[in-house]
């Protein structure tokens, strides 16, 4: 059973300095009938490394997964399990050798190094994602691998292993990123990249160029990003559509003065309230963004003086509280309006109104918005810009166009805010 090998060629450190078995025993145990003796005995840490060896060829998947996990097991002996059939055997042993690899010397330069580093790289190559996104998570932090083998995971097909990787490794340089970018990678890569830390100027502007409307809203809440200022003027000319940009583009700490004019011309009302807060706006800002204001309810029509209570009462009273006056409204973030014309067309009261769209529950939201006679459409836009509901928890239409719940359901989200 003895490979002829040195403690070094083996590649298992430490073992001549540990107590080992008695190795006629180990030897016995490794021949035993029983899977489960066998299985005692691979996790064991003071077997020889050529019994180890010896088991990693055993025909049970629950042997071969104990020596996968076992930290004393030879390198040679983890060589063998990188194409093990057992997936289980070879997700155990990605985990082990990523663990490894923060103990690896830059300068090192040994057999167990090359070994080690041999086992990895085949391990990222797997055909089975969990195994390479078992190591794209465990060296993500690490500045001592082959950048070849980072860029690898870096562009893999999956999300869950690249996601890791772009996120946070330091091995990625800025025109690895920008590569990487342009290459059109798996949906979600480029919100990996945009929540970088410290990220650069010219990533930056790559993923606005990418027009990954998702990835843009990530670079924005990126506070640690640095956005140039001509990059920021493309994201300005694009945001008034882009409801998920709004927030984070008030909520940064480095807008200009003319940035800030041009962001007040299309978020809504309870936005505005909080750049002037954040951003302190100087006197003649303040009169320039009041009269953005201003000019953009003319154009909405709404203009008029009056209580959002009377304007709303007006317009029912003559027939004209309709659809398209709603949807404006929540266009323009107002919010008041809003709520007088839901009452009005639910004959519930104002405050009832108030507290289903600040219940956060989507389904009593769309309910609401049924009994108003409202099309499902519509009730998405109230879900998303009036209540704040996150995209992964609105409803959405059904086939497009119609509400996915009975009048029955509806009645009964609504009954329960009584």
């Amino acid at each position: 059973m003895s490979l002829g090998l040195n403690e070094r060629e083996r590649g298992t450190p430490g073992a001549l300095t540990r107590q080992l078995m008695d190795y006629a025993e180990a030897k016995r145990l490794a021949a035993e009938k029983d899977p489960a003796a066998r299985e005692r005995l691979a996790r064991r840490d003071d077997v020889q490394p050529e019994i180890l060896y010896f088991l990693a060829g055993d025909e049970s998947p629950h042997v071969r997964r104990a020596i996968a996990e076992n930290s004393q097991s030879p390198r040679y002996a983890d060589a063998l399990l990188v194409n093990d059939g057992d997936d289980e055997v070879r997700c155990l042993l990605a985990r082990k050798i990523a663990r490894l690899a923060p103990e690896l010397k830059p300068d090192q330069q040994s057999l167990l190094k090359k070994l080690t580093l041999d086992v990895l790289e085949q391990l990222a190559r797997d055909q089975l994602p969990r195994v390479r996104q078992i190591i794209a998570e465990e060296v993500r932090y690490l500045s001592n691998l082959p950048s070849d083998l980072i860029k690898r995971l870096a562009r893999d097909a999956e999300l869950a292993v690249c996601s890791p990787v772009l996120q946070f490794s330091p091995l990625l340089s800025d025109d690895d990123l920008i590569e990487i970018i342009r290459s059109r990678p798996v949906q979600g890569a480029l919100q990996a990249i945009a929540a970088r830390n410290g990220l650069g100027a010219d990533v930056s502007n790559a993923v606005v160029v990418a027009e990954d409307e998702q990835a843009v809203a990530q670079l924005l809440g990126n506070r640690s990003a640095q956005i140039r200022e001509e990059t920021l003027d493309r994201i300005l000319d694009a945001a008034p559509t882009k409801e998920i940009w709004h927030k984070p583009l008030v909520e940064r700490d480095d807008l200009s003065h003319r940035a800030v004019t041009r962001i007040a011309k299309f978020i809504s009302a309870s936005l505005l309230a909080m750049l002037e807060a954040k951003h302190k706006i100087a006197p003649e800002t303040t009169a320039e963004v009041a009269a953005a204001i201003d000019r953009r309810l003319s154009a909405d029509g709404m203009a008029e003086e009056g209580l959002p209570e009377h304007r709303a009462a007006d317009l029912h009273k003559e027939g004209k509280l309709t659809e398209d006056v709603i949807v404006e409204a929540i266009k323009r973030g107002d919010r008041d309006f809003l709520v007088e014309a839901l009452a009005l067309k639910t004959g519930f009261t104002p405050d009832r109104v108030r507290g289903v769209l600040g219940s956060r529950a989507p389904r009593t939201i769309v309910a609401l918005c049924w009994k108003a006679g409202l099309g499902m459409r519509t009730a998405q836009q109230v879900e998303i810009r009036v209540a704040n509901i996150p995209p992964p928890e609105v409803i959405n239409a059904k086939d497009g166009i119609d509400y996915p719940f009975t009048g029955t359901e509806m009645r009964g989200f609504l009954r329960m805010v009584e």
